[in-house]
């Protein structure tokens, strides 16, 4: 099979550029998305259906499941199997062609997230979209752009923002029972692959069973090698986000949240512990400050991220062997009046310090909650009763923007100034290459806008 040759890289470097793209789409196009009945079943259709793929396509177990795509057929075995009416694709492009869809979950390697997402959304298809829900900052402004166009339900796979946990934190937060919120800490023990790694020499054969070129997709090319498949892409640059990528969009949650971070972005990141990075992937533990400006009645604040292994220090007013978080993940909120911590998934939300401690009843409920804390259920109630699933794109974009803007800056020393209105780096040109990225021609979302 003919490899395609690597596009000229795409600057989409400001909103109204993003929203437009830079080419067209000359299929032709639905009306608009379906507006199903809350009574009938949805046309489901998964684009990855192996491993994480299976796992969300069962979430719309309730729905007909129609077709069913993924490149490594093997690896898709049990889904085929669970599924066996639905028709079986390798190209997602094909099945969206010949398919009568409604709605696709979309479980690819980070880097196909945002091409598959627009081929779907530009023909009316509502999308699920695992985290993180792009591999750069201009995909997911984007994505946001595209599904308001399109008129199209949507929602990224994290899926604790469906639980109980981030909802009480949120009304903890803004009862204003810690106060002020200037700083927080954010922590995970990922990666649990290899990263701080260069390129692999040997060349293996493909396997008979892989379509290489189509699980390159977006990427540029490469020899195969076992080294980044089935699951340790994430942390090769061409093909992953990382650690900050796999769970910041889980753990920073009940923060981005909480603290409103993605209505203003960040001014501003700096890595402050770079350890380990290679041409090739991600550092093996990072350190990342983040600095938030005011938003609307909140206070600026900064964030901090930890992977691998680092922590935060010893933090004044909790006093000694209280456990922070789960442990090994997890965030705190240090209040002008009070300590807050929540778990890995944004549970067990709690007070560490302040008067309130001792006794401490949480407010009164006073954001909704989903049924069952389920996401799959919430976004095909969307999709049927026209509604918006709770982390539909316009929320899930701009949080998935500076998740990435951490990965900017750990590709680019010193501190990274940004300007979120025009997506754009001040102070480092240089830096501004990578708010994009490459495609192999016929590979680059923006042909879908």
């Amino acid at each position: 099979m003919t490899q395609p040759k690597v596009s000229r890289r795409t600057f989409l470097m400001g909103s109204a550029a993003a929203t437009a793209g830079i080419a067209s789409d000359t299929r032709p196009r639905r009306a608009g998305a379906r507006v199903a009945s809350p009574n009938g079943k949805l046309n489901v259709a998964a684009i990855g259906s192996g491993g994480k793929g299976r796992t969300d396509i069962q979430g719309c177990k309730s729905e007909n499941i129609v077709a069913l795509c993924d490149v490594d057929w093997v690896r898709a075995a049990r889904a085929f199997s669970q599924y066996p009416k639905a028709t079986r694709y390798k190209d997602f492009r094909e099945m969206l062609e010949k398919e009568q869809i409604d709605a696709v979950t979309v479980s690819t390697p980070d880097h196909t997230h945002a091409v598959a997402a627009m081929a779907a959304m530009s023909i009316g298809i509502h999308v699920y979209v695992q985290k993180p829900l792009t591999y750069t900052i201009a995909e997911a402004r984007l994505l946001a752009a595209s599904a308001r166009k399109f008129g199209v339900k949507t929602q990224m796979g994290n899926q604790a923002h469906c639980h109980e946990g981030v909802r009480k934190l949120c009304e903890l937060i803004w009862n204003g029972d810690i106060g002020q919120v200037h700083e927080a800490h954010i922590w995970t023990n990922r990666p649990k692959w290899p990263q701080g790694i260069d390129r692999p020499k040997e060349t293996p054969p493909i396997p008979r069973n892989l379509d290489w070129n189509l699980w390159l997709s977006a990427a540029p090319d490469r020899p195969y090698n076992p080294a980044y498949l089935p699951s340790d892409w994430r942390g090769w640059l061409d093909f992953g986000c990382g650690a900050l990528g796999d769970m910041a969009c889980h753990i920073a949650d009940p923060a981005n949240w909480a603290l409103r971070l993605h209505e203003t972005g960040p001014i501003s990141a700096e890595a402050l512990l770079n350890e380990g990075m290679t041409s090739e992937t991600f550092p093996r533990r990072t350190r990342i400050r983040f600095d938030f400006p005011a938003r609307g009645d909140m206070d600026p604040v900064a964030v901090y991220w930890y992977d691998g292994g680092a922590r935060p220090s010893i933090i004044d007013g909790i006093p000694e062997g209280v456990r922070l978080g789960d442990g090994k993940n997890g965030s705190v909120f240090i209040g002008t009046k009070g300590i807050a911590t929540a778990g890995e998934y944004g549970g067990r939300p709690r007070l560490l310090a302040g008067d309130r401690v001792v006794g401490y009843k949480f407010p009164d409920e006073t954001v909704a909650r989903i049924p069952d804390e389920n996401p799959y259920i919430d976004w095909i109630g969307a999709i049927k009763n026209d509604g918006q699933a709770c982390s539909n794109f316009d929320y899930s974009g701009p949080f998935t923007e500076w998740v990435a803007i951490g990965n900017l800056c750990l590709r680019h020393e010193g501190k990274i100034e940004w300007d979120a209105k025009n997506m754009r780096v001040t102070n480092n040109e240089k830096a501004n290459y990578d708010v994009t990225r490459e495609y192999r021609d016929g590979w680059d979302p923006a042909q879908y806008a």
